[in-house]
């Protein structure tokens, strides 16, 4: 009942209003809405949908070739890529970067642009985040140190562009003239570049938090896991790992 309620209140509810809300609304005009509402396609929104366990919820009603085909998608190579914690953050460090070209007015002035993002860019964030807390893979404890560390770097990576919109003295998307037409609690172009880069910035940073607790749950995980195959082994088997070890360690010192 839980997870129905927050699919549909929060998952959906999140998505109306940040698709027709205040953000959509004005983000043809304001370039901080347009980029807010960017972000949280990107990553509140999907977030907020996944609680509904849309993955779990098909495996329990499937059967037969419909689950076959959703556990060989689950399977496949780039839902495998999707589903690494890290893949995340960069994806969101290449398209924040658009926001500190031209390009982005170009995005933000056209009807079909806009469309195409209340549509796809959901999607992307449903494709990064339901691989993540769908997959029932247990890695090694190795594995997940490498995924903390290049996490933590991309945290930093991530607050990049807005840094850079925050503190650029210039109007980057080029977006320079003032319409007389426009309400006039609208902030001037370089202020709305301001506004944007602090609430991108917010954001980047906050959406990381998630993917660092995935990453600390798939590491308690893969700690139980190795510690239940270790209690597992008899004394002959311990001991023979033991040799197998030190016979490696020999080895190496040899050459």
């Amino acid at each position: 009942m839980l997870p129905t309620l927050g699919f549909y209140f929060l998952g959906l509810g999140s998505y109306a209003w940040v698709a027709f809300g205040f953000l959509g609304a004005y983000s043809t005009e304001i370039r901080w809405a347009f980029t807010t509402r960017i972000a949280l396609l990107l990553f509140a929104v999907p977030g907020l949908i996944a609680l509904g366990r849309p993955i779990e919820l098909a495996r329990a009603a499937l059967s037969g070739a419909p689950l076959r085909v959703v556990e060989r998608i689950l399977r496949s190579w780039p839902v495998k890529l999707l589903g690494n914690a890290v893949f995340a953050p960069l994806l969101a460090l290449g398209a924040f970067m658009v926001f500190l070209t031209p390009f982005a007015y170009v995005l933000r002035a056209s009807p079909t642009a806009e469309m195409l993002i209340t549509v796809f860019v959901p999607l992307a964030g449903l494709l990064m985040v339901l691989p993540i807390m769908g997959s029932s893979v247990v890695r090694t404890s190795l594995f997940i140190t490498a995924e903390f560390l290049l996490a933590f770097v991309e945290l930093v990576m991530d607050a990049i562009p807005g840094i850079l919109l925050r503190l650029n003295g210039a109007v980057l998307d080029g977006a320079t003239a003032v319409s007389t037409a426009v309400p006039g609690w609208f902030p001037n172009p370089l202020h709305d570049q301001h506004l944007s880069g602090d609430f991108l910035w917010f954001i980047a940073e906050i959406a990381d938090v998630p993917v660092l607790i995935i990453l600390f749950m798939r590491w308690i995980r893969s700690d139980h896991h190795e510690a239940t195959a270790m209690d597992a082994l008899s004394d002959e088997e311990m001991d023979a790992l033991t040799q197998q070890h030190l016979r490696g360690y020999q080895q190496q010192d040899r050459e």
